[in-house]
This record gives C-alpha cells, structure tokens and sequence, in this order.
C-alpha cells in the first residue's frame, strides 16, 4: 500500500519504518527542511534503539523516502497517518496547563484539505483529545465544500477518519510496533475497516490481536490506557511515603500486592517521578477534556500532584544527607526521563538540576544519551550560570562529589564499580531516586544511602 505519514518525530519516524518494513511504500512529511535533510542523509534526529538500521534497510530498499514538499506527500499515500505534536499548552509563566495544543493536527488537515484530490483514509496516531477527529472532518469539510468553487476549483473529494492510537514505549519502540499487545483501530465505515485490516495483516498473522471500534471509544482507549498507567505510578509513590514514615520498604510492599493477580506487578515501583512526553500530557488532556464535558476529574488532578511533588522529593533527601547544598557538589547520573531514550521531556532530572542550582549547588552530569539535549536545553534557558558541568562518564561524574543522585536507571549505573565510585566521591553520601540498588551492599562500602520508600524495617540507613 502507500501510505503518507505526516510528522518525522518519535511516533511518526518509527511508524513509518514499520509500516515500510511490512512491505509498504511509506513517504514521510516534516515541515521542518532540516530534519529532512538529515533523514535523508541517513541520520536519525533522536535515539531509539533498532530504529537507525530499520530506517536505513528500508531506505535502501526504496520502501521509506522523506519530502518536505505537502503536495508530494498528500498526493502519494490512499492512507495517511497524522503524527505530529500534541503538546501541553502553557500559561504566560510558562507553566503546563490541562488544555492540549492542537495546532498541529488542524494544520495537517488543512494540508490534506489543499493537496487531496481523491479518497484519502486520513488515520490520528497522535494522542489527541476525544472528538479530534470530528474537528479534522470540520476543518476539512470547511475548505472543501460538496458544492461551489474554491480558488477558482471544485475542491470537494472522498475521504474517511480513522483513530489508530500508538502505545509504543520509549526505548522499545520497535518491538512494539512489531509485536503489539493490541492494535486499536477507530472507523466508521466498511471501506476505512477493510483498508486498516489489510494494512495491519502481517501483524494479525502473527498473532497480534486487532481491535475495531469506533472512533471515539478508541481516542478513549488511549488516555484510560496512559491515565491508568499513571495513576499506578503515583498510587506507589504515595505509598513509598508511608513506607519512610513507617519503616516498611516500598519494594516488599510492590512484591507482595504484585502477586495478586488481580492487580499484578507492573508499574508498581516507586520512584522520583515519571515525565516524558505521553503521561503528563495524557493525564492533563484527559481533565481537561472532563473538564469540557462538565466533569472533575478529581483523581488524575491528584495523580498529576503527586507526580508533580514527587519529583521534587530528591532534594530534600540531598540535605538530609549533606545539609546546606550551597557550593556542595553534587553528582547526578541519568538526565532522561526513563532508560534507552535521549528524550528529556518533563524529566525529574530537570527538576532537580533547577532546585540545586537555585541554591547554589556545584552540580555534575552525566547520562549516556540525553548530554546534547541537556546542553541545549539549559543553553535555551539560559539558567547555567556556572554551577553546571557535564561529565563525559559516569565515573568522571562523581569525581569529589559530596553526593550522588541517581535518577534514571540505566544498565550502565546498575552495572558500575561502586568500589570504585566510594575511592573518587569526597563524601560518600547517596540518593537511589529509582532504588536501583542493594541498601545493605551500599552500606558495606560505608555509604551513606537514601532510597524512595525504603524504610528502616530491615536496618537500612536512612
């Protein structure tokens, strides 16, 4: 099939190399001529692992191209995704609010409604709103009216809406195009469920459980899906809390409820907070969607403040191990918001590195994939100063450090001399934001350790 996927970012770029590795001629659109151009080039604009030599194979096998060029793109694809950013809205201070940016999905829209001169299958990937794709048939039917002349031509043609959610995971995104617990697909009419079966075929063969519905219920699906996963997350960290103010150890706790198997032991540990790009923004459209239908969604507005206080929790733990931050030193190791990705969207490091630097602190870096978006980003915001270093290793990281921070937990930490860490660090003094290691092994090289719920029912130091 062809097909046209609009938005060369996460969702988009990995999409469209799976869906050419299936077989299809797949042409992608970016607005933006740079990343164009380096796609063309053969350079992926951010990290995931496996996606680099999936776009490549699929390049050179003449199944995957990139335009910046809207006609070119609209014209080539009878199904075209849109993929491209929905993201938080902000007030004037800069702060994130619930209402979601749909900029973006009305442009393409528009851009189909320009370019299309025959049946499109337009299909959401993004995560938007529930009603979304009554708003892109209202702007599309807006330019293009059955009758009359528009700009001199009758610009009226066949399309149908689909809603077929992405649930791929950051730092496995490949695997989870290839190998989807579900595929959701929202249509309305027969032609729109036969072109979707057809396409998603090589996956159903396989065993991939496809599931149609309609439209709305499938934009649903997909902020109850992240919503749910969220309120897990700070279900626990509320929990962890209790365990420090108790003496139970958060990680007993997730074991034992874990086991039951109505509940089971995924996204049941405690931690400094979950960021990225989908549950912030998911859990703040999904209120304030309820809020545009006359609902409180009082329980996310609490998931969402919990998460939000819990990514402030790290420096209180700091002090309490050092005191007074100003000129201490102070190491952080992981800058993402989760493993196996460079993305540091709404990331708990980011946090913290502000707080610290509020107060004065020396502050070293280092993660194994996120150090350029980190330099851009604090170039962009201008906050450095001179209390910001970034390190080229994790060991070079904690070099006289009063304290270690980790955040984000990548095999590379998990794997790391620690021995060694207790030679080069001036105090050895450490925060586990992500309880990634052993309270009494840390004990035994003579830290000082601070976990996330991890009491003092087994005798840790806390």
């Amino acid at each position: 099939m062809k097909i046209t996927v609009i938005g060369t970012g996460y969702v988009g770029l990995t999409l469209g190399a799976g869906l050419a590795n299936l077989g299809n001629e797949v042409c992608c659109l970016d607005v933006i001529e740079e990343k164009i151009a380096k796609l063309k080039s053969g350079k992926i604009p951010f990290f995931e692992p496996e996606l680099d030599s999936l776009v490549d194979q699929n390049v050179k096998a003449k199944r995957l191209f990139f335009t910046n060029h809207k006609k070119e793109a609209i014209e080539h694809g009878q199904v075209i995704f849109i993929a491209v950013g929905t993201p938080s809205q902000k007030d004037k201070d800069g702060k994130f609010i619930d209402d979601i940016d749909l900029g973006y999905i009305d442009g393409a829209a528009r851009d189909i409604a320009t370019y299309a001169s025959e049946y499109k299958l337009i299909v959401t990937k993004s995560t938007v709103p529930i009603g979304t794709a009554e708003r892109i048939k209202k702007v599309i039917a807006e330019m293009t009216p059955k009758e009359g002349i528009v700009g001199g031509q009758k610009k009226s043609f066949d399309f149908d809406i689909a809603s077929n959610p992405e649930f791929l995971r950051e730092g496995a995104a490949i695997r989870d195009f290839e190998n989807p617990d579900r595929i959701i697909i929202g249509v309305e009419t027969e032609k729109a469920k036969a072109l979707m079966t057809q396409l998603y075929q090589p996956l159903q063969r396989i065993g991939r459980p496809i599931v149609f519905t309609d439209i709305k219920s499938a934009e649903m699906i997909k902020y109850a899906a992240n919503a749910m996963l969220a309120t897990r997350i700070s279900f626990m960290n509320e929990l962890s809390r209790l365990c420090e103010k108790t003496g139970a150890d958060i990680k007993e706790v997730a074991r034992g409820i874990g086991l039951d198997d109505r509940i089971g032991p995924r996204f049941l540990q405690a931690g400094a907070g979950y960021g990225g790009s989908c549950f912030p923004k998911d859990v703040r459209g999904f209120i304030a969607t309820a809020k545009q239908h006359g609902l409180d969604f009082s329980l996310l507005k609490v998931v969402d403040t919990i998460n939000e206080k819990q990514k402030e929790s790290l420096l209180p733990k700091i002090k309490k191990l050092v005191g007074d931050v100003k000129e201490k030193k102070i190491a952080i190791w992981g800058l993402s918001f989760k493993p196996k990705t460079d993305d540091i969207r709404e990331a708990t490091s980011l946090v913290l590195i502000h707080q610290l630097l509020k107060e004065g602190a020396q502050i070293q870096v280092y993660d194994p994939k996120a150090m350029e978006n980190v330099r851009a980003y604090f170039s962009e915001q201008q906050r450095t100063g001179n209390g910001l270093s970034l390190m080229s290793d994790a060991y070079a990281c904690v070099q006289d450090a009063d304290c270690v921070v980790l955040v984000t937990e990548w095999n590379e930490f998990r794997l790391i001399d620690l021995s060694k860490v207790s030679g080069l660090v001036k105090q050895k003094n450490f925060v586990d934001g992500r309880n990634m290691y052993d309270p009494e092994e840390m004990k035994k090289l003579g830290f000082q350790y601070i976990g996330v719920g991890r009491g003092i029912g087994r005798g840790k130091i806390i």
